[in-house]
């Protein structure tokens, strides 16, 4: 039975400026205790953060600016500890993907009374309270993860990331600002806008695909390639990084709506995890390959990306491909460090991932995976 799922956030705030939007968003919920989780950086070399503490006056309860990279566990115990202290009533994130998925896994800790980084582990059995505090997220990134209910947790005595998972991760609110987001490094913003591109073509052109999510992601998928495009010609083009933050946005429609991703985020998992490739670099450099691999089993669906993309008489493959070239961004395996000795280790373990048994053109078992990281090399 066709199901199309929607989600539980309330607002997507843009065209005012974040600190403006949040005192609003804080005063409409009531939040007397504003818990800031934010990007180091953004905190120590911008006035960003400062902003939002000015906005939110004598609301403002507490900042934490020590979340690390792929969210090590010990930082979020060290973050829910100060949550817990400041008696947060709403927890606000300004930043990447490492701040929003913290903020996830804070909420969920201070729901089920966790306080140690062993007592994480009673949050992977599924069976958990809701998360306490709200969240709402001023995002710098465009991986889009603010928009989903999962946050990835890094254990560091196992080296392993844990997804945790509720549908009340789901921010309350996520606040879009340009003008916050530019002080992102170029070869980040650019990156993680082709990982938003990988939702909207993974979600258009899966055998699952339903007609919210085409709705979102084609219009996304416009606003990304022009955006970025913009973006890197100047990076002072304040509206075409709007654009890119709406479209990182909307690529989340088909994933949010139930649609599975494909074979390039599939082994972009792999990539990321076992050779240390950055989340938006995966896409980069697997996507195009995917792309051509599957066009046998969904050519109609490719058709629409090759549309959205400016130009249908063009295999969509190929016009990613100079797109993603286009931005000065990692083309090639080979080239990026991977050595061909390790497709086969990549293969069998893409196989295990759970986009990878969910590609449109069926994948039997490695040897296919190992046809697309040869296109891919």
């Amino acid at each position: 039975m066709p199901r199309i799922e929607l989600t539980t956030m309330e607002a997507v705030i843009h065209g005012t400026p974040a600190a403006t939007a949040l005192a609003t968003e804080a005063e409409r919920l009531d939040a007397r205790r504003v818990f800031i989780i934010a990007s180091g950086t953004l905190c120590r070399e911008t006035v960003e953060v400062e902003k939002l503490s000015s906005a939110l006056g004598a609301r403002c309860a507490g900042v934490f600016d020590r979340m690390g990279a792929h969210v090590p566990r010990g930082d979020v115990i060290a973050a829910t500890a100060a949550a817990r202290d400041a008696r947060a009533d709403l927890i606000v994130t300004i930043g990447g993907g490492s701040p929003t998925d913290g903020a996830k896994a804070v909420a969920l800790c201070l729901g089920n009374d966790v306080s140690t980084v062993q007592d994480i582990d009673r949050l992977l059995d599924g069976d958990v309270a809701a998360p306490s505090v709200p969240q709402i997220c001023i995002p710098t990134t465009l991986s889009a993860g603010e928009f989903s209910a999962i946050a990835g947790v890094t254990n560091e005595a196992t080296g392993t990331k844990d997804i945790l998972r509720h549908r009340g991760l789901m921010p309350r609110a996520v606040i879009l600002d340009a003008e916050v987001a530019r002080h992102t490094p170029e070869w980040l913003f650019l990156s993680t806008g082709v990982r938003a591109i990988d939702h909207c073509v993974e979600g258009i052109c899966s055998q699952e695909a339903n007609v919210f999510g085409d709705a979102q992601a084609l219009h996304g998928l416009r606003l990304l390639a022009s955006g970025l495009s913009r973006v890197h010609a100047d990076a002072g083009n304040m509206a075409a990084r709007q654009d890119c933050l709406l479209g990182a946005w909307l690529s989340m429609g088909p994933l949010t709506s139930g649609v599975p991703m494909g074979a390039s985020h599939g082994i972009g998992y792999v990539l990321g995890a076992k050779y240390g490739i950055p989340h938006g670099h995966t896409s980069c450099l697997m996507l195009p390959a995917v792309m051509a691999w599957n066009a046998s089993a969904n050519a109609a669906r490719q058709a629409l990306v090759a549309e959205a993309l400016g130009d249908a008489s063009k295999p969509a493959a190929q016009q990613l491909d100079a797109l993603i070239a286009g931005l000065g961004q990692p083309r090639g395996l080979l080239a990026n460090g991977v050595s061909r000795s390790v497709f086969p280790e990549i293969a069998e373990a893409a196989l295990h991932t759970p986009w990878v048994p969910r590609n449109p053109r069926p994948i039997t078992g490695a040897e296919d995976v190992m046809q697309i990281l040869d296109l891919a090399a």
